[in-house]
């Protein structure tokens, strides 16, 4: 039956958040690098998002693939509907990192050069550095149409050269400045080594009458022995930058010496990095998979093809044939591309500030000398990252490492830190003699390498691994740290369940939070659960959710207890905060709601499927919020009638979430931890600096300010909240 209801798409949605993400670069409040790097950020994402969610589309829409939820007609519309909205934000892109960026770094004295005119006092040393730093490491490739094209490879920045045989000597002088301009409307720039050069600017083109055969060369960039971007000296106040691959198209002349160089421009490919294995696999035969097709993935098939959108047609046509390119792979660039590493830009000016981000703080009650242990036996500990320091777990491992009481160690292992303090202390643990079992997901995706290696690493130190069940994902943040006294008697056990993974390093970049406790109903269930990892029982469960178990039925009546409520009058209240919401089914029953009256507050980060503004939604409303930290946990408040029920955990409302992994969401029992999140909750939606509300056309609008109330920004807001209750 088909439902009544309407539902944004998934990736057109998705597109709707990274654009969010751009446009925190036109944010003047913030300092200038910090500015840079959202640009950085919004094109990794992008390039991420070609390499999986678009490689899938594709290889539907060309009948490689069957999917159940789209045919080959709808994929193909998808697939040109996103590139249709990639080339629209591309244009906000460069208009905001050409005339906002680089004129405020101009502003800020740091001249940054692009494809202009090159300062005189410069010009010797960009021919001394390409000639001793950057020609040694450059090999221009011949391409044809009619040969065996070379590989391109994956993400790598290539420029494509269009060069014309020099005439022969009596042909010389025939053309003119003045010819040239009359067929072309081109304007010429000598390269004579005398005299200067404009970088970027190409040398001056055949007239369109010359016979001659152009000849195609590509040339990877060696940014693997030169750096993306080169410091030239500075003069006076001023600093200056440059791309390298700027100063190697102001030398193409060295490299060509026999031919008149006609024009270059960038490209690059990205390829489908997602990994197809038999996910009804044991575990050894998904190892060998992985192992195997781990190296494969910078050679898959091509998902996007993007070039300088300046390049002529006809160049672009010869490219596309010879490279054997889908015309709906075809995505307009920028004259530079891969600007996600924007984030390595130089800063020669040192007077400018960096953001000034809230420091993780510790405790006053778990001081080096107050065990954790002993104070979550007393009551619940709640930690919000990165406003805590991830420092407190990582001595609560130690602290089980060196209990003599502990008798085993269970975590799960989903994105871990390389060199990670986290797997060294479990190491620890079992040099220690402690029996130390570690659940690792191996199709972490981008992570199925290092997780394999951290495995192996363990498994060599003693320690139990569990690999991947078949057909499933474990998202589940838990760790449980199971005691016994010396002499037998019982004593307490101890459970950790996050929204976030046990990763030092993004425990300083994302917002998470993790709930310590010692409650026997909540310790109960994770042995449970581990269990079931282990494939032992098909457990039932008291207080935990656990996808796939008894997650849905009692989300739904949590639901249904609001509907009730707004049914007799009284208040039905829901405020879920997560990263995405996507399952329609989940959706279906929040319009629901809506439609009985029950107020619903949606803050989530990412996609949200969820249409707001029609008649079955006027009771929802959608919030994202994009600052310093990556939002990342998942808290769902229900209003009970004045007793609100809190819970936090792993999953977001996505199908694969709800249906296809095991996730892990806790209640929030302790009545000061549960108004603590509620807290948070009120000021993520109190934001006035950096919340927008998402419409029914998927627009990002900006929460203002009420004149007379106060200014709130919610990350760091809630910092300062954190730090005055620290006590």
């Amino acid at each position: 039956m088909e439902s009544k209801y309407n539902y944004f798409k998934r990736d057109i949605s998705w597109l709707s958040f990274n654009y969010r993400v751009l446009l925190e670069a036109l944010d003047e409040r913030l300092p200038l690098y910090e500015r840079i790097n959202f640009i950085s950020i919004y094109s990794s994402n992008l390039e991420e998002f070609y390499k999986i969610r678009v490689a899938d589309h594709k290889a539907v829409a060309s009948g490689a693939t069957e999917s159940d939820e789209e045919t080959v007609q709808s994929a193909r519309e998808l697939v040109e509907e996103i590139n249709k909205e990639v080339t629209r934000q591309l244009d906000d892109r460069v208009r905001i990192y050409e005339q906002k960026i680089l004129s405020a770094l101009r502003k800020n004295h740091i001249i940054f050069y692009q494809d202009n005119h090159v300062e005189p006092f410069h010009q010797q040393f960009i021919k001394d550095f390409f000639r001793e730093e950057i020609f040694p490491y450059l090999q221009p490739v011949p391409v044809s149409k009619d040969k065996i094209v070379s590989f391109l490879r994956d993400n790598r920045l290539y420029l494509a050269i269009r060069v014309y045989p020099k005439k022969e000597e009596k042909n010389k002088g025939e053309e003119t400045k003045e010819n040239i301009e009359k067929y072309t409307g081109e304007c010429i720039n000598e390269r004579n080594d005398g005299e200067g050069i404009k970088v970027g600017m190409e040398a001056a083109r055949p007239n369109v009458t010359d016979l001659r055969q152009p000849l195609y060369f590509v040339m990877k960039q060696p940014y693997a022995k030169v750096p993306r971007f080169i410091e030239l000296p500075s003069r006076e106040k001023n600093h200056y930058l440059m791309f390298t691959e700027d100063i190697i198209k102001a030398n193409l002349n060295l490299i060509f010496p026999g031919y008149d160089v006609d024009s270059s421009y960038c490209i690059k490919i990205s390829r489908d990095a997602d990994i197809l294995i038999d996910d009804t696999a044991s575990s050894a035969d998904l190892v060998a998979q992985l192992k195997k097709k781990v190296k494969k993935r910078k050679i898959g098939d091509v998902c996007r093809f993007v070039y300088d959108r300046a390049m002529p047609s006809e160049f672009l046509d010869f490219l596309v044939d010879a490279f054997r390119i889908q015309r709906d792979e075809l995505v307009p660039g920028d004259k530079h591309l891969n600007l996600e590493d924007l984030r390595h830009l130089p800063n020669p000016n040192k007077s400018l500030h960096s953001l000034e981000k809230p420091k993780p703080m510790k405790l006053t009650v778990l001081d080096e000398k107050e065990s954790i242990f002993n104070y979550v036996a007393k009551k619940d500990l709640l930690l919000y990252y990165p406003y805590h320091s991830f420092e407190h777990f990582i001595h609560f491992l130690y602290e089980a490492v060196h209990n003599p009481e502990t008798r085993e160690i269970m975590v799960t292992q989903y994105r871990v830190a390389e060199n990670s303090a986290v797997i060294n202390t479990l190491i620890a643990a079992a040099q220690n003699g402690k029996k130390v079992t570690v659940f690792v997901e191996l199709k972490a995706r981008f992570d199925e390498e290092n997780n394999l290696a951290t495995a192996e690493m363990m498994q060599a130190a003693g320690i139990k691994i569990i690999y991947s069940i078949p057909g499933l994902k474990v998202h589940a943040k838990v760790a449980l740290i199971r005691r016994r006294g010396l002499n037998g008697e019982k004593i307490p056990s101890y459970a950790y369940i996050s929204t976030g993974n046990f990763n030092e390093k993004t425990a300083t970049l994302y917002a998470d939070c993790g709930l310590f406790t010692c409650r026997k109903e909540i310790v109960a269930d994770l042995y449970n659960l581990f269990r079931t990892l282990q494939g032992k029982e098909d457990p039932k469960f008291t207080t935990l959710l656990v996808a796939r178990f008894n997650l849905i039925s009692e989300l739904n009546r949590l639901i249904d207890r609001e509907i009730s409520l707004a049914d007799e009058g009284k208040q039905g209240r829901i405020i879920l905060k997560m990263n995405a919401l996507q399952d329609p089914t989940m959706i279906d029953r929040l319009y629901e709601a809506s439609e009985h009256g029950v107020q619903i507050d949606l803050i989530v980060r990412g996609i949200c499927c969820l249409i707001p503004g029609q008649s079955y939604s006027r009771n929802i409303r959608v919030t994202r919020i994009v600052d310093s930290f990556l939002e990342h946990a998942r808290i769902w408040y229900f209003g009970n009638d004045g007793t609100p029920k809190v819970f936090m955990g792993s999953p977001d409302w996505m199908r694969r979430n709800l249906y296809r992994r095991i996730e892990a969401i806790t209640p929030i029992l302790a009545p000061d931890l549960r108004d603590s999140l509620i807290e948070m909750l009120n000021i993520q939606l109190a934001d006035n600096q950096k919340a927008c509300w998402v419409d029914d056309k998927l627009q990002n609008i900006f929460k203002k300010r009420t004149p007379g109330t106060p200014t709130v920004r919610a990350q760091y807001t809630f910092y300062d909240w954190l730090n005055k209750t620290n006590s």
